[in-house]
């Protein structure tokens, strides 16, 4: 059985000292459930903040009225305001941010159901990535959890900078 992405992160960002905190939407918390529940994950785990409405994401994660206005909640933009936020209101080192489309409903043409973004905040740059998921409800959920620790182990791999 492969090592679990969570497993992988927790040892890669214990032996640098690193600190991890999520801003989530789409998954409820659900990558902070899997990151907890690795015993020892305090030693890296900051926290999350599970914003789903445009008020959560402005007010506990600092995403402008604009972005959120102009470009909306499923835009590489707000993930990486999302991820700014995280990384500084909770003062890690990594913060992962995910905001998409999980459906059933709530689909458009320019942003279909299964549609999501997910941005990342680190020292040395931010990143955001696109995915367009073909499950449903909580497939969608889980394959934007596996790809956000994916992403933060990308970086701490250092295939990202």
């Amino acid at each position: 059985m492969p090592v679990q992405l969570e497993i992988k992160i927790q040892e890669l960002c214990c032996a640098r000292g690193l600190k991890v905190s999520t801003a989530e939407s789409c998954t409820g918390g659900l990558i902070s459930h899997r990151i907890t529940d690795v015993p020892g994950s305090s030693e890296y785990f900051m926290g999350a903040v599970v914003a789903y409405s445009y008020e959560a994401k402005a007010s506990l994660l600092g995403v402008s009225w604009d972005t959120l206005n102009g470009k909306g909640a499923v835009s590489p933009e707000t993930v990486l305001e999302m991820a700014r936020g995280a990384r500084t209101g909770l003062q890690t080192d990594i913060a992962v941010s995910v905001s998409g489309i999980a459906g059933p409903g709530g689909g458009t043409a320019e942003k279909p159901v299964g549609s999501t973004w997910i941005g990342l905040a680190t020292p040395d740059g931010e990143w955001t990535r696109h995915f367009l998921w073909d499950g449903n409800r909580e497939q969608n959920k889980k394959y934007s959890c596996d790809a956000a620790l994916q992403f933060i182990l990308d970086y701490l791999e250092g295939s990202l900078v």
